[in-house]
């Protein structure tokens, strides 16, 4: 993965500080759209979804310039799906180079073209979810020929030399014997790694969840093999410390002390302000600081252990320095 450019990473450090001190949250996920392509086991999106109420464009600059994130996603359902994306994405860029964008989405949709003008549009990062390295993927997200779709267009399109391309490996108990070799898909297609837990919380099906002796084994072995795999490079995004806490996860059932509400929050697609994707109580705009009043500060949720939080669960100092050594550039 490549390091995020000199004044970009400069600015990112600078808006992060301000808004630690601040209490304005760090990272703010855009749900673009509620609607999406698949029908994911471990997801409790799907199929569409009534869109009459999303956010324009130009509405998200506003959100943007109020909330000021140092870094964005641009998640939904399947944010492929709006034709207008890249002028959300036009919206929510800056002139000062921030938010950093990450566009999290399954690719179903994706093609070369829709690549380069989302880059062009201010993207800078590629999130694409991967469960399986083979057509089992397909059955896990109900998208008949997902996998081969991946297949021919990630690798064509790694070769532009961006390496702006993430695989996200949401981990269950249907593939945590997989990590490793979703990890060996990665290197094949050229691109980066990252991996993320599954909550039980967003679908109630606590059948994916790992709890036995034998899965949590597994996982351990798996991540020990990752951690060996780490070559100085970046296409391992999990810093360690995450897999670690990744893992403690899972073995203890849940993980207490989320900050959402206040170093993360959702933006929905109709424009209200929620903690996270799981949690449903919604404010206006203007109104984050009582959202970390009466629910940040009164949280008990122990039930997640999602990228975002993996990463602002830590400490400022902690998290600048993982972010300052592997991915921010501060070379000639």
């Amino acid at each position: 993965m490549r390091k995020v450019p000199l004044r970009q990473s400069l600015n990112i450090i600078g808006q992060g500080s301000l808004n630690w001190i601040a209490r304005r949250p760090i990272v703010v996920s855009f749900e673009v759209t509620d609607a999406c392509t698949c029908y994911c086991r471990h997801c409790d999106h799907g199929g569409p979804r009534d869109e009459s109420r999303n956010l324009k464009p130009a509405d998200f600059r506003r959100y943007t310039e109020t909330l000021k994130p140092c870094v964005v996603q641009v998640s939904g359902g399947e944010p492929l799906l709006r034709d207008d994306l890249a002028e959300v994405v036009r919206n929510i860029k800056q002139a000062n180079g921030l938010p950093y964008i990450i566009l999290v989405s399954t690719w179903s949709l994706m093609s070369e073209k829709k690549y380069l003008e989302l880059r062009a549009a201010g993207v800078d990062q590629f999130s694409v979810s991967l469960d399986f390295p083979d057509d089992r993927h397909d059955d896990f997200r109900c998208y008949p020929g997902l996998f081969e779709h991946l297949n021919h267009l990630i690798p064509r399109v790694a070769k532009l030399g961006y390496d702006d391309i993430v695989l996200n490996t949401c981990i269950t108990s249907a593939n945590v014997h997989e990590i490793n070799a979703n990890a060996d898909q990665a290197s094949e297609w050229g691109v980066n790694i990252c991996y993320s837990a599954y909550s039980p919380r967003r679908t109630g099906n606590r059948e994916l969840f790992l709890q036995t002796p034998k899965q949590l084994e597994r996982i351990r072995k798996e991540f020990e093999r990752v951690e060996s795999r780490r070559n100085g490079s970046n296409w391992i995004v999990s810093a360690p410390k995450t897999l670690e806490q990744t893992r403690a996860y899972f073995e203890r059932g849940g993980t207490a002390g989320c900050k959402a509400g206040l170093r993360f929050l959702v933006v929905t697609a109709d424009g209200m302000l929620q903690p996270c994707s799981m949690q449903f109580k919604r404010y206006p705009l203007d109104e984050q600081a009582r959202m970390v009043e009466e629910f940040t500060n009164r949280n008990t949720c122990d039930e997640c252990y999602v990228a975002i939080r993996s990463n602002l669960d830590k400490s400022f100092p902690r998290l600048l320095a993982e972010n300052v050594k592997r991915y921010l550039s501060f070379g000639a």
